[in-house]
């Protein structure tokens, strides 16, 4: 989703305070030392629902069940290379990257299906983003739009990291339960389902480990 042009300067400000607060929300999100951090929202305890205006609490609802956390050994190759990172830089925790790494894979996931540019962009590398602006400019030219929900991430775990002087490169392996249904300008499917498929993905994100930027940018994504 882009900034519509409009008169100046009240559109020009009101797309400066969109975009600032945009910038702000996925920091959040991503963290600002170790690069991913869940936000608020998805710590908050499973069994409780929010309470607004003294509203007493429904019965509490099954949980969902938590993402697999498979981390490496310490002592394998890719357990020593994620010691490695930590050594360059000691705020990085293995945990920590998987959390903010599913929370990044929801925010992609639903900005490409809304064709959400500004929140895309941050968040992945130059070519990655032309690939998915590409996408998108072409389903909007032929009317198209796009469904996506993800149900659960039953499984997020790292399937390889490599460490090249201070860039480093964590792939994660996600198993996620979706709908994924494409539209024709009449509302028509015209691609995907309506029924919950599993999809298995690997995601490679990369970061300088020693640049003040935080954000760890995806510059992969394919089909395990």
């Amino acid at each position: 989703m882009m900034g519509a042009s409009g008169g100046f300067p009240i559109d020009l400000v009101l797309f400066g305070m969109i975009a600032a607060f945009l910038v702000l929300r996925l920091r959040s999100i991503l963290g600002k030392r170790t690069g991913f951090e869940r936000p608020p929202e998805a710590v908050a305890r499973p069994d409780l629902r929010v309470v607004e205006d003294g509203i007493a609490p429904a019965p509490a609802a099954a949980a969902p069940a938590a993402p697999a956390r498979s981390l490496p050994d310490p002592m394998s190759p890719m357990g020593r290379t994620l010691g490695a990172m930590r050594a360059v830089d000691a705020n990085f925790a293995p945990d920590s990257f998987l959390n903010g790494a599913e929370a990044a894979f929801r925010m992609i996931v639903a900005a490409y299906a809304a064709g959400d540019r500004v929140a895309l962009r941050p968040l992945l590398s130059d070519e990655t983003y032309a690939a998915f602006e590409g996408a998108i400019t072409a389903r909007e030219q032929a009317g198209e739009s796009q469904r996506t929900e993800i149900r659960e991430i039953p499984e997020a775990r790292i399937d390889d990291a490599a460490l090249r002087g201070g860039l480093a490169s964590i792939s994660v392996a996600f198993t996620s339960d979706q709908v994924n249904l494409t539209l024709d300008r009449d509302g028509k499917e015209v691609a995907g389902t309506d029924a919950v498929t599993e999809i298995h993905d690997i995601w490679t994100f990369e970061r300088d480990l020693g640049s003040p930027d935080p954000t760890w940018r995806l510059v992969a994504a394919r089909s395990a």
